[in-house]
């Protein structure tokens, strides 16, 4: 009979985040010892390291050898993009879809580059506005296109569940740059084109 493998060493980060989560606990009044909870600090720490990756992610790692010189010159869209990400106000969730689009000029990115694109930036500590340039700005330095827009739409659930308690409002945002924002036909295009459901 083979004896099972041992658990791989916990990080220092990880025993420290448990620590934390078990005073925490505590804080709130429970008893981090009792059968429900006793394994909750180390769910926690893998919970939030999973929801964080993103910052031991490099873009540029992940967008290595995916650009190819390409001569198409139309409008490329990737809507619905499914995106989960913490608010760094109240470390509570926000999840919902973005819409990604960009005009090239002489270079393309492989399309699921673009959705991964848009999960390094959403697992960290976030808002949503700066979610939304910092996907918009990363193509832009990386493909150097005619225009990049990004249309954000989600669901916060620090509204919904405190504060307000809005279960039913979502949240827009939008970055426009070069051709989308100087060209009202190109703006509407794109709006028009990931208002259209399947």
């Amino acid at each position: 009979m083979t004896s099972s493998p041992s658990p791989a060493p916990q990080s220092d980060s990880s025993q420290q985040i448990q620590s934390h989560v078990r005073q925490l606990l505590q804080l709130l009044g429970e008893n981090p010892d009792r059968e429900g909870l006793l394994k909750t600090p180390h769910r926690v720490a893998e919970s939030l390291k999973f929801l964080t990756k993103g910052y031991s992610q490099d873009v540029e790692k992940v967008l290595n050898e995916a650009v190819f010189e390409e001569p198409y010159d139309e409008m490329v869209v990737v809507k619905d993009i499914e995106l989960f990400s913490l608010c760094e106000h109240h470390l509570l969730p926000f999840y919902g879809k973005a819409h990604v689009a960009y005009i090239p000029a002489g270079k393309i990115i492989g399309l699921s580059k673009i959705p991964r694109v848009v999960d390094v930036f959403a697992r960290r500590l976030q808002v949503q506005e700066r979610l939304t340039s910092q996907i918009a700005d990363c193509l832009m330095e990386t493909l150097h296109p005619r225009g990049v827009g990004v249309v954000i739409e989600a669901y916060h659930l620090c509204m919904a569940m405190r504060g307000v308690e809005k279960q039913n409002s979502f949240t827009t945002t939008s970055a426009m740059i070069g051709s989308f924002r100087n060209s009202e036909r190109v703006r509407d295009e794109f709006l028009s084109l990931i208002a259209r459901r399947s």
